[in-house]
């Protein structure tokens, strides 16, 4: 797979979604500090606006190295929160796309400047958003010989079975499409198995591939 158009292929979205009710941390005390609103009488600003916040993601974010490789496409939902000193706080994906889109999405909201906190009855108070970000990128053929000269080592789950890469392309060919891909995530040789060992690899991920 070509990836010539990888930056300009990148679509990102993001907007922030208030909710109707109040949600409160059970910490057995009554204090608004331990509070955490979805609606406020003035709510949290980044710094310039919204705009500005939507610049900084598109500006910041970057493809992740193992997602372009396979084509990884997809849109995450992250609840955060911004808290009384208008930090960025309790980055929590609602949903998984993998190949470090996750940890990508994480890592841009967690250094996002500090923001003008919210206010409710006219103290500093925590305030939880969701935002919406979208990875795309032209789905096409991966080629099996890119993933070895790549960085990254790659073990496939294929209907179950675990396989090496030299093994997955006996079974499915030179290449693949990158819609086939179910998800790519992180591998953990828990079992020391020799054969997916591979230390001269910055990293290994397990792809699996959709069973049809």
């Amino acid at each position: 797979m070509k990836f010539i158009t990888v930056l300009v292929g990148i679509l990102l979205t993001a907007h922030l979604v208030s909710g109707q009710v109040t949600l409160s941390i059970d910490t057995g005390h009554k204090s608004d500090n331990h509070k955490i609103f979805t609606t406020v009488e003035q709510v949290p600003e980044f710094p310039g606006g919204y705009q500005a916040f939507y610049k900084y993601l598109s500006k910041n974010i970057r493809y992740p190295d193992v997602a372009r490789l396979i084509g990884i496409n997809g849109k995450l939902v992250l609840s955060f929160v911004v808290d009384e000193n208008g930090y960025v706080t309790h980055v929590t994906p609602k949903n998984c796309i993998g190949a470090g889109c996750d940890a990508e999405a994480i890592r841009l909201l967690e250094a996002s400047p500090a923001w003008k906190p919210g206010i409710q009855d006219g103290k500093l108070v925590k305030v939880s958003y969701e935002v919406p970000i979208s990875f795309k990128i032209e789905d096409g053929k991966v080629y099996l010989k890119d993933l070895k000269k790549s960085a990254y080592g790659f073990i496939f789950n294929i209907k179950g079975v675990l396989y090496t890469l030299n093994e997955a392309e006996a079974i499915i060919g030179k290449s693949f499409m990158s819609d086939r891909v179910q998800i790519a995530e992180p591998f953990y040789n828990y079992n020391n198995i020799p054969k997916f060992e591979m230390p001269d690899k910055k990293e290994v991920y397990l792809i699996i591939l959709k069973s049809s």
